[in-house]
């Protein structure tokens, strides 16, 4: 089956919203992820929630391209963030046309997260947006595991999980614990790839997340073995930023490298 491919703003991260839709339509992508806001204190902001001209162009920009909004993040509800810091994000989300918010949990309280998670979802709903849960694996949400325990103790129509090759691996997840999971849980995958080697120091490990991975059969990871216990008419989303790679070709050449690459290698793994 024929998947459908978005590109994640974090592979070309110097690209406005209008520009990366621009360059995903130009490479064939069916969908593009916007950041809404930022995750580290360095990145560009593209405040599309309160940027009023931005997000009038962004829009003209998606009727214009045949690119639609696959998803927004990020919501990352740690100790000081509760859903209801959300509730403009979701607005912008569902103004854009979005399907899917991003969340991450970087809280060790799990009782708190799951109560926070699930009324992000509750907040979403009505704006017709699903809410996916990534886990990270130098979070309080590290793996799998802990991501399915908090999905089934959450219990909304709208929630699932983002897998994401790279953190599934580094985080030793299972798998066989995959393939017992519901699959209506799994809309979509951040794919991409890296060295065998897992990092144990932590920062080597989120510098090679934001900054250093690889295309698809580059690395080591098991990309066709995760992806064969995924539904098979997911959308993968290509999350693949490499910092030295685009100071060489632009981002442009680099996004069309991405889904070109990751076509390559998934059509002749099959073939395999």
């Amino acid at each position: 089956m024929k998947n459908s491919y978005s590109i994640a703003h974090l592979t070309a991260l110097g690209l406005t919203p209008p520009q990366l839709i621009e360059a995903a339509s130009d490479a064939g992508y069916q969908y593009a992820g916007l950041r809404l806001n930022r995750t580290t204190r360095n990145e560009p902001l593209y405040d599309l929630i309160n940027d009023r001209p931005l997000m009038r162009e962004t829009k003209a920009c998606l009727a214009g391209s045949g690119v639609t909004v696959w998803d927004i993040e990020a919501a990352r509800m740690d100790p000081l963030r509760d859903h209801l810091h959300y509730r403009a994000f979701l607005e912008a989300g569902a103004e854009l046309g979005a399907r899917h918010v991003l969340a991450q949990l970087p809280d060790s309280e799990r009782n708190r997260a799951v109560e926070r998670f699930g009324s992000l979802c509750d907040l979403a709903k009505p704006l017709n947006l699903n809410v996916s849960l990534e886990f990270v694996s130098w979070t309080a949400t590290p793996n799998l595991v802990e991501a399915a325990r908090i999905l089934r103790a959450v219990n909304r129509p709208n929630a699932g999980i983002l897998l994401d090759t790279l953190h599934f691996d580094r985080s030793a997840s299972s798998l066989e614990f995959l393939k017992r999971l519901p699959p209506d849980w799994f809309k979509w995958a951040h794919v991409c790839d890296a060295p065998a080697i897992r990092p144990i120091n932590r920062e080597i490990q989120i510098y090679t997340a934001r900054c250093e991975r690889l295309f698809p059969g580059q690395g080591g990871i098991d990309i066709k073995g995760i992806l064969a216990c995924l539904p098979e008419d997911i959308v993968y989303a290509l999350e693949i930023p490499s910092e030295q790679s685009v100071k060489k070709i632009g981002f442009r050449e680099y996004i069309y490298q991405a889904i070109s690459n990751t076509q390559f290698y998934l059509n002749k793994s099959v073939v395999q």
